[in-house]
């Protein structure tokens, strides 16, 4: 396989995968700091979902310094699939998480003025916290469609993306 920029093994892939997890733990960070957060499911699974992203970049940010450091090739088409898959779910989640959390938050802020009636509520932290994973997902869209678009993936794995791609067209 050919060098892929932002690539597993890189250093521009290793700088992606720190992107991520920043962004992933700034918005847990923000997140759990409102108050009575556990009371919505959404907020629940925003924090579930950053959390597992979280874990997934750093992972494989700490694969990427294993190999730069032992010079090691990580351009196989069975772990790029691997990586791609896994990028690609846990982007989904992050998005669908993020997009269920940033709608409460509009019902209750601007909807029923929830938060003008509760002024004790964190109501301005909020949307920090919902546009901090969508921050997050455009590393790891970045990275995901990098790796994809360069390499000699299994045709099952470029017809998935494929329709992944056409669908948020």
């Amino acid at each position: 396989m050919k060098e892929i920029i932002g690539g597993p093994g890189t250093v521009s892939g290793l700088l992606l995968r720190i992107g991520q997890c920043v962004f992933a733990a700034a918005s847990i960070s923000i997140m759990t700091t409102a108050t009575e957060f556990a009371s919505y499911t959404s907020f629940c699974y925003l924090i579930a979902s950053m959390g597992l992203q979280l874990l997934w970049s750093f992972g494989l940010a700490c694969l990427d310094i294993y190999a730069l450091r032992r010079k090691k090739d990580l351009q196989n088409p069975v772990l790029v699939s691997l990586f791609v898959v896994g990028d690609w779910v846990t982007a989904m989640l992050s998005l669908a998480a993020a997009c269920s959390s940033a709608g409460v938050v509009v019902l209750y802020a601007r909807d029923m003025n929830f938060c003008k009636t509760h002024p004790d509520l964190p109501c301005s932290s909020s949307p920090c916290s919902h546009l901090l994973p969508k921050f997050h997902l455009k590393f790891e869209l970045t990275s995901t469609f990098r790796v994809w678009k360069s390499s000699s993936l299994p045709s099952e794995m470029s017809f998935l993306l494929n329709l992944n791609s056409r669908a948020s067209i």
